[in-house]
Parts: structure tokens; sequence; C-alpha cells
């Protein structure tokens, strides 16, 4: 029998409770997701070296320290930690998860560019001995179901993927994209003046179609109200770690006379980024706010909270208050996604409608779509 067994929110007392609409300033040092929040920023994307595991190591050591710590270890794949996105933000979360509670944390890199594949970076961190294991984003799905049907005793969770069967120590997270693209989409709608603005996809999936739909209607939505047609322009990079081809790709969205362009393209992005900043045109940002890289075209930045999720997840199920085997999906109502609160290059007029519009999604007034079928619905209702 099938099983796809959703919580609307988590279990874990105080774990991503809706705070309100008020966007609220947060620190890093403990950090709740607020839907309209801009989290401090690594300074030039300077991470701390990850401790652990990585590709390159030949041996699987030993953790050191207590032995009633437990492990935490986490795969990321394809586009690295650095990408300043979403992997990024997942390893902060482990970083903030052995700062809150015991614990040690190791990390595995593997996909195309490392030694190891997903499969075999999950295997060294069960041999490891990680009681939890992560796997970041749709390409480690495929390890994730390997290694906990081969495991039953340990324990796995997933950002950004699901499971028609989910096993029973298997725990995923996935993110309502769709209403943060949204929220960006309707910023890119109100300050085009060109009236076409484009999209950056990193490869084409049904994860990266909800930011796309979601991206849609928030756009035509904007047109409405202006009274005038908006047209996207789309483009996909194939790759999630290729800055260079993300460049390329949206130089091309520019050339179309594209004032705006959103990704979702992981380290792809940094290259659309650049592309941005050369045509002198707006791009906005993914996952993180992403305005300390170019504060003068960055429009603002459509947030998923990876970080507070691993983090607040990861204390749930070693202490017990989260029961393995669902699926845990997250967004504005559960405070997980949003928009950048500061908004420099933008109207406080877009900005207050922008609250509005949440405020709308959360009482579930408004409802972004995420497949093409929904969206061409939604914008048929306009």
């Amino acid at each position: 029998m099938k099983r796809k067994t959703y919580a609307s929110i988590l279990v874990l007392a105080g774990v991503l409770c809706a705070c309100g609409t008020q966007p609220v300033q947060q620190t890093e040092a403990e950090a709740e997701p607020t839907a309209a929040v801009r989290p401090t920023a690594p300074a030039d994307n300077m991470l701390p070296e990850a401790e652990g595991v990585t590709a390159q190591d030949e041996e699987v050591p030993v953790i050191p320290g207590e032995e009633q710590w437990p492990v935490v270890g986490m795969v990321i794949s394809r586009s690295g930690i650095d990408d300043g996105s979403f992997n990024q933000s997942a390893w902060e979360g482990l970083q903030w998860l052995e700062g809150s509670m015991d614990c040690h944390t190791m990390i595995v890199e593997a996909g195309d560019e490392a030694a190891l594949s997903e499969q075999e970076a999950m295997e060294q961190l069960v041999q490891a001995g990680c009681d939890l294991c992560w796997g970041v984003g749709v390409n480690c799905a495929d390890a994730v179901l390997t290694a906990a049907e081969k495991h039953p005793d340990v324990q796995f969770a997933i950002v950004d993927t699901t499971y028609e069967e989910l096993p029973e120590n298997v725990t995923a997270v996935v993110f309502r994209a769709q209403e943060s693209s949204f929220l960006a989409g309707y910023v890119a709608g109100c300050v085009t003046e060109s009236g076409s603005v484009g999209f950056v996809g990193g490869e084409r999936n049904d994860v990266i179609d909800t930011f796309y739909y979601g991206f849609d209607a928030g756009v035509q939505t904007a047109a409405k109200e202006r009274g005038s047609r908006i047209s996207i322009c789309t483009g996909y990079v194939d790759s999630f770690d290729d800055p260079e081809k993300g460049y390329q790709t949206a130089k091309s969205l520019y050339d179309q006379n594209c004032d705006v362009v959103y990704h979702a393209a992981g380290a792809s992005g940094l290259g659309v980024i650049r592309a941005a900043e050369e045509e002198d045109k707006y791009v906005i940002g993914v996952d993180k706010d992403q305005s300390y890289l170019a504060p003068d075209h960055v429009l603002c930045s459509a947030l998923k909270y990876v970080n507070v999720s691993v983090k607040q997840v990861s204390e749930g199920i070693l202490k017990d208050d989260i029961v393995p085997g669902q699926t845990i999906e997250l967004g504005l109502a559960e405070n997980a996604v949003g928009i950048t609160e500061d908004h420099p290059l933008y109207s406080q007029e877009i900005y207050d409608k922008l609250l509005d519009l949440q405020v709308q999604i959360v009482a579930g007034e408004l409802t972004p779509p995420s497949t093409e079928e929904e969206d061409n619905a939604f914008c048929g209702r306009l």
C-alpha cells in the first residue's frame, strides 16, 4: 500500500511555529524563520572549513568524543557547500545543531565533481556510525532510499523530496517554495519597466517547477493590477554547479529585454548574479539572502529556511519528538519560506502589498500554484 504522510507543522514544541506576519530581525546564533526577514549574510561568502569526512579522505575516521553523543551526518552533492544558496543553508543548519546540543556532525561531498557517488557517500556516513544521515536535495533521493532499506536501524532525513512509499526510518522535509516565489514574482512584476522578466532554473524537475509556477503567478498578479501584459522568458542551465553557463543563460535573457531575472539554480545562480551586474539589470536571489553578492542589483531574495529546518528537525528526531516515517511540509504558515525584509531597490508601497499577500496566503485565501495545471487555472481566474 502506498503511503504519503504529511505533517502541516512540526510536532516539536516551538519548531517553526507561526509568529505572525510582522517582520522580525533575527540573529544567526538562534535563528527562528520569519516570512519576511533578512538573516545575517556571510561576508564575501567566507565559510568556515567543514569538519568531518570529505570526498577526498582516503579513510572514514571514527568520530572522537563522548560515546553517548549522537552523530549527525550529511551528504551534499553537485554544487558543494559554498553555493551561496541551498547547500550552504543546509550546511549551516548542521553547524547550528552542533552548537545547540551535545552531538557530533560530519559531512561528505558527493556528485559529479567528487570522488564519491551519493550512494557511496551515504554509506560512508552509516559506516562512520552516524545515528542520523541527511541527504540534501533531489539528487540524494535514491541514495537515501537505498541506505534506509539496507540499514533499518539508522535514521535518515532528506530535504526537498519525498517518496510515495516512505520508509519508517526516513523523515522527508519539503517546502512550499511556490509561496515565496509568488512574492518574488509579484515584486518583479511591479518593478519591470520593459514588460519582460526572466527565470533561470538549474534543472527542469518537479522541485524547480514549483519555483517557476509560483513566480509566474506572482508576475501575472502584478500585471493584472498594473493593467499591462508582462511576458516571462525562461532558461535552464541543466546543472546546479556551472556558474559560467548560468551567466550565459541569464545574459541571453537580458539580451531578450528582460530587466528582472529570478534564478533557482544553486551555484549556477552565481553566474546569473554576475550577468545582472554586468548588464546593470535586476536579479532575484534564492534560498538565502543573496543581496551581499550584488547590493545594487539583487532586487530581493526568495528565502527557504533549510538551515533552521535541518537544525530543528534533527533535534526533534534525536530527542524522539518527531516520529520518523512522515513528510513534513513547510511554507509561509510555518514561517519556513519568505522574502527578504530589506527593500532599498523597490518601494515601501510594494513591500506593504507583499505583507498583505502573505497574510492572504497564510489564511488560505490565496494559494500560489506549484504545477502547470494549477498555474493555468490561477492565471485564468485573474
